[in-house]
């Protein structure tokens, strides 16, 4: 009998036309262009024929079954051609695997009912032509979230960037309310909610731009100078005590100097204490520790009272999208991850411990300069 790789060039219409009726019976047929598949689908089906064609080493094959392989640069370049071109179409990952799936069957079906009796030549056909569909599905499917990732990214950055103007209308036309002096008792506290409102959302702006940066590989910028950490500290817990009722405390000990970024850091100290006022106790102070007492590096401590933060969340902590308490994704927790971002940025490492008997500590290590 023909090998595989014959059989594939001989019958390529017959397959292709298969595949076609089995990815039109699929549950995810309706969101998929089937007509526009046919050109990739060929462009692959005569890469992978080029590829049975090839010798391979056991080593080969054992790179290839790990994805550290290429099955041929022509079946790649078709695959990764085809990830782009269905994230461009808003194809989903099951509509992606579907496709694969189809091309898949209609080969094999069609192979067998040619076939006899398999052989070991056949059955050697048949394990190489199933590692070069996976090592296909494998590049498709990485340019795939490349390309979902890249949007995405571009998203948070242009969206972040065209709120900012709306956002300084309404602080600014809240600041002139303010400062007129013409707001009754009553209107005073609505102008004043919205302007904390619009400066909260200023944050959550800034917070998206910087998830933007770091996904789209650039990081946090830093611009540092010599600057003491101690007073910026004071700066922070100040900033953040106006807008709460909560008491934070305030120990420095050592030598607090240092080249960091100021802005980027009270960004992030910023956060930690006011996730410290967000879930600590109302009824204990917040503590906000800073220590130089070592020579090349400070610490910063921002510890609170109250529910110790679950054993399994612990680990996510720092992530954009980590889960909350009940499972859901509507808090993002942009502000610790922008955080860990930061400090990342400066050379540094940020911890955190939580038990009930301790309270939750956040902790942050800054070397000096780097």
């Amino acid at each position: 009998m023909p090998p595989l790789s014959g059989f594939i060039r001989a019958h390529r219409e017959e397959i292709l036309a298969a595949w076609e009726r089995f990815a039109r019976a699929q549950p995810s047929a309706a969101s998929m262009n089937v007509d526009a598949l046919r050109d990739h689908a060929g462009a692959m089906l005569d890469a992978i024929a080029r590829d049975l064609e090839t010798p391979e080493t056991e080593q080969q094959r054992a790179e290839k079954a790990l994805g550290s392989h290429d099955a041929g640069s022509a079946a790649m370049t078709a695959a990764s051609k085809h990830g782009v071109g269905r994230a461009a179409s808003g194809f989903s990952v099951d509509s992606m695997l579907a496709e694969f799936r189809a091309l898949r069957a209609s080969v094999i079906e069609l192979w067998r009912k040619q076939e006899r009796q398999a052989g070991p030549d056949e059955l050697e056909d048949m394990t190489r032509f199933n590692e070069a569909i996976d090592q296909a599905i494998a590049e498709s499917m990485s340019r795939y979230t490349t390309e979902i990732e890249t949007a995405r990214d571009r998203f948070f950055a242009v969206l972040g960037h065209d709120l900012r103007t709306p956002l300084g209308v309404i602080l600014t036309s809240s600041q002139f309310l303010l400062d007129s002096g013409q707001l009754n008792e009553m209107q005073r506290p609505v102008v004043e909610g919205m302007e904390r409102s619009g400066h909260r959302m200023i944050e959550l702006v800034k917070d998206l731009l910087d998830l933007a940066l770091t996904h789209m590989g650039s990081g946090i910028p830093v611009k540092r100078a010599t600057m003491d950490l101690g007073d910026l500290l004071h700066d922070v817990v100040a900033e953040v005590a106006a807008t709460s009722d909560r008491r934070i405390e305030i120990e420095t000990t050592g030598s607090l100097e240092g080249a960091w970024d100021r802005a980027r850091l009270a960004q992030a100290l910023g956060n930690l204490v006011g996730n410290a006022v967000q879930h600590g106790s109302a009824h204990a102070p917040i503590r906000v520790v800073g220590r130089g007492d070592e020579p090349r590096t400070v610490t910063v401590s921002v510890v609170n009272d109250g529910a110790p933060i679950p054993a399994d969340q612990i680990g996510g902590l720092f992530d954009a999208m980590k889960a909350t308490s009940n499972g859901d994704r509507r808090h993002l927790g942009l502000g610790l991850y922008i955080v860990a971002k930061i400090i990342e940025a400066h050379g540094g490492t940020v911890d955190v411990q939580s038990s009930a008997a301790e309270g939750t500590t956040f902790v942050v290590s800054l070397p000096r300069r780097v």
